[in-house]
């Protein structure tokens, strides 16, 4: 039998029709005993990714990007995070503005559960340094966690790197007063984002208005931050795996 990829979840703690927040309490860590393993790691990567993906589905991604990572020859932990993204509608184009706004929503509110993992994880092991990999609506949740982080200033530098790719933000995220300055603070090295003009995915979210000017699609606009760089790369399609297979290099 597998050994299920550990993984950091929120799931059932967001309703999926319309985003209230159902369960106060931040996160669980499931296999439970496999946190402790992480504790003392020189790094570990975190996985998050994006919109219509139950818990199957973060499962996968997490595991698409940890085989590709050793394959790379990345030695470290890689887990998943699994959070209420498989939205209600969300596979029917009637429904998909609305499927996608909830999302949004509940992307935004995992700032919270994502923060506070990332901050109580660094209290008891504060040499490991911690990336983060976002899938689409996954960019989403790490902005917004970085944003939170930010109001703290002992989180100075707190996440190490970030890697986005087909990002469903907006493409002047990088340049912008607001989040450029987030970003330069709670980043220690780098912020990567692998973004692709024939995305079909963002390209008909940009032309519908449904995300306007994503930062998947065209890559930033203005003069960016420091730490942002970005890589044109050429996917089949808009799935992680097709992402993932393009990747040349990590961190």
């Amino acid at each position: 039998m597998t050994r299920p990829i550990p993984r950091i979840s929120t799931r059932g703690y967001y309703d999926l029709s319309n985003g209230k927040t159902l369960k106060k309490n931040p996160y669980y860590f499931y296999p439970k005993q496999d946190f402790e393993k992480l504790v003392g790691k020189k790094e570990l990567t975190i996985m998050i990714h994006g919109l219509r993906n139950d818990n199957a589905g973060a499962v996968a991604k997490a595991q698409i990007a940890r085989n590709k990572l050793r394959r790379l020859g990345y030695k470290h932990p890689v887990i998943g995070y699994s959070y209420d993204s498989n939205t209600t509608g969300a596979h029917l184009i009637t429904h998909a503005k609305h499927a996608l706004a909830v999302g949004q929503l509940i992307a935004k509110k995992n700032a919270r559960n994502l923060g506070t993992f990332i901050e109580e994880f660094k209290s008891i092991s504060p040499k490991t340094k911690i990336r983060l990999m976002g899938h689409s609506l996954g960019s989403q949740v790490i902005l917004s966690t970085v944003e939170r982080l930010a109001k703290n200033n002992q989180n100075t530098g707190i996440i190490e790197s970030t890697h986005f790719f087909g990002a469903s933000i907006t493409s002047d995220v990088p340049s912008s007063k607001k989040y450029g300055k987030m970003l330069q603070k709670v980043i220690r090295s780098k912020i990567v984002n692998y973004f692709s003009p024939t995305d079909e995915v963002l390209f008909w979210a940009d032309k519908a208005n449904f995300v306007a000017g994503p930062l998947g699609l065209n890559g930033a606009t203005g003069k960016t931050i420091s730490k942002y760089f970005e890589k044109q790369v050429k996917p089949e399609n808009h799935r992680f795996a097709s992402y993932a297979a393009v990747l040349k290099s990590f961190p």
